[in-house]
This record gives structure tokens, C-alpha cells and sequence, in this order.
């Protein structure tokens, strides 16, 4: 019974003591490289230390909220992920493959070239709305129908490739914001601020606790639509209830970071290998390793060619695409 117990326990050990590390790492390195001691000092004792000296300004109003905003996307897009596999029942599945994450970036592409006096909102909103919109259209295509997984992978690679045109169509006609625009597009937290993490808090911990709540459901949809539906699931209700979740987190996590690949796909699937595929414990940990992993890549973006910053959405590719056909090639 102990040694049970402690099997259960020691990936959640693993995965906060990883976390806490990439953490502190993240708070010492950048351009400017802080002391351990003073990141400690900053952070438990600011009583302490002069609020108008660089490395606390640097430290708490540039890194620290760029770091949280980096968990908490991290973490949402790996939940989201994990859904997403269960859905589809296929853990080579993504939270972008319903066509909501082009859905988004196509609206946050607009907001970007028509730069309306939103300030910070104005592209997160334009983006927001875009990939609601293509939530409510692939609801309204797939919705009723007996085999919905498969109506709403096909229809969300429809809009993918159709939402690509129109962002395309975008970029040809941004003159001087096509820099602005590409960059964006590539998955960055370099604009992030305290405003971003207030936005991007609700939605984890709601979309968190949703899916917690749905994690019998969700347990059960792992043994297929029929399966289920024998054992009382309303498995048409609980498929719309998870493709909303995933659109809403997907959408905002796009509205304020770009498009950043396999965080979701890679995640989960690593997650799974540790704890196992019951969502009372796979949904916690991919919230824990999808954080841990997003600093670290977000880490990297700054730190590689500093003080230069490469787009963090180019390293997660990095590491994603091997592991991906590694993935392909174990199915074969």
C-alpha cells in the first residue's frame, strides 16, 4: 500500500522540484543575469531592497510576469491538449487541430494591421472573437451528428487551411506592419505584462475545473463514443462541453502569445507516460509540466542569442517536430 502510494506521489515530486528549478532559472537569466541571492532577497525579502534599483524592476515588472504568463499558457495549452486526445482518442491530437488556433491568429493578424485605440485589448480581442467564431461554426457543422469527432477533425481542417488563406491574403496587404505581424505569428511572450496574466488566469482555472469536473466523462470517452453511452454519459453534451473548453483556452493563449506549436501535443503525451491516462491525475500534472516546459523554452528564446530573442514559438518546433516523428514512427 506505501509503495502504491509513493509511486503515485513521486511524478508530482519530480515534476514541482523540475518546475521550482526552471523557475529560479528563469528569474536569474536573461540579458542582464541576476545573482541567486538576489532573486531570493527580491522575492521573499522586498521589504528589503530598494524598489527603484534595475535588478528588482527587472526581476518583478519584466521577468517575473512574462515567466507566470508563460506558465499559465503552458499549462492551459497542455490541458487543452490533453483533452483534445481524449476527444479524438488519438494521442498524436492537438488543441489546434479543430481550426480555432488559425481561427485566432487570423483575428489577432487583423487587429495587428488595422492597430484600432484598443491599446493593449485591442489584439486580443480581435482574436478572441475570430476563434470563437470558428468554435460556434464547427459546433454548428458537426453538432447532432452521430460520429462528432470526426465531423469536427474534418471540418476543423477545413477552416485551418481556409483561416491560413485569409491570414495570408493579411500579410500580403501589411506594407510596413508585415514584420510586426510574421513575428507575432511565430509565438512570443516579449509584450507581456501583469495586464496578460489578469486576462489569462480566470480561463485556466475555470477551464481547469471544468475539466476536472468532467473527468469521469472524460475517463469513459477513453473506451470509445458507444462505450460510454452505455454506461449513462451524455456523450454528445460532454464532446460540445470539452470543444468549448479547448476553443475558449486555445483562443485567449493565441490572443496574447501567438501561435506556439506542440506544447500541446508534446506535453500531455509525456505527462501520460508518467501518471497514467485517468484525468484525476493526468489534467494536474500537464498543468505542472506544461508550465515547467514553456519557461524553459521562453528561457531559451532569451537567453540563446541574447540580447537578441528568438521567438519561443521557433524553439517548442524545435523540440516538438523530433519528438512528433519520433511519435509517428513508434505508431508504425
Amino acid at each position: 500500500m506505501r509503495i502504491n502510494k509513493w509511486s503515485r506521489v513521486t511524478p508530482y515530486l519530480l515534476l514541482l522540484t523540475g518546475g521550482a528549478a526552471v523557475l529560479f532559472w528563469a528569474l536569474c537569466s536573461g540579458a542582464v543575469t541576476a545573482s541567486p541571492g538576489d532573486v531570493l532577497k527580491i522575492l521573499f525579502t522586498p521589504w528589503r531592497v530598494n524598489h527603484t534599483h534595475p535588478d528588482y524592476v527587472i526581476i518583478t515588472q519584466v521577468r517575473l510576469p512574462r515567466i507566470v504568463l508563460a506558465w499559465l499558457t503552458g499549462g492551459a495549452l497542455s490541458i487543452a491538449g490533453a483533452a483534445s486526445q481524449t476527444l479524438f482518442r488519438n494521442p498524436l491530437a492537438s488543441p489546434y487541430v479543430i481550426g480555432v488556433s488559425n481561427g485566432a491568429a487570423l483575428g489577432a493578424a487583423l487587429g495587428l494591421l488595422l492597430a484600432a485605440p484598443l491599446g493593449f485589448y485591442t489584439v486580443p480581442l480581435c482574436s478572441v472573437i475570430a476563434g470563437l467564431m470558428v468554435m460556434v461554426f464547427i459546433l454548428y457543422v458537426a453538432g447532432g451528428k452521430t460520429n462528432f469527432s470526426n465531423y469536427l477533425l474534418l471540418t476543423g481542417i477545413a477552416l485551418n487551411a481556409f483561416c491560413s488563406a485569409l491570414t495570408a491574403i493579411i500579410l500580403f496587404m501589411a506594407e510596413e506592419r508585415l514584420q510586426g505581424i510574421v513575428f507575432w505569428l511565430m509565438g512570443g511572450l516579449w509584450k507581456t505584462g501583469w495586464e496578460g496574466v489578469w486576462l489569462l488566469l480566470p480561463i485556466v482555472c475555470v477551464a481547469l475545473a471544468i475539466l476536472i469536473v468532467l473527468t469521469p466523462e472524460l475517463n469513459l470517452l477513453l473506451l470509445g463514443e458507444r462505450a460510454a453511452a452505455e454506461t449513462g454519459v451524455n456523450v454528445l453534451r460532454t464532446q460540445r462541453i470539452i470543444v468549448v473548453v479547448i476553443a475558449v483556452t486555445t483562443a485567449v493563449c493565441i490572443s496574447l502569445t501567438g501561435v506556439i506549436g506542440f506544447v500541446g501535443l508534446l506535453v500531455p503525451h509525456i505527462v501520460r507516460l508518467l501518471v497514467g491516462a485517468d484525468h484525476r491525475r493526468l489534467l494536474p500534472a500537464s498543468l505542472i509540466g506544461g508550465g515547467m516546459f514553456m519557461v524553459g523554452a521562453d528561457t531559451l528564446a532569451r537567453t540563446m542569442a541574447a540580447p537578441l530573442e528568438i521567438p519561443v514559438g521557433v524553439i517548442t518546433s524545435l523540440i516538438g517536430a523530433p519528438f512528433f516523428m519520433w511519435l509517428l514512427l513508434r505508431k508504425l
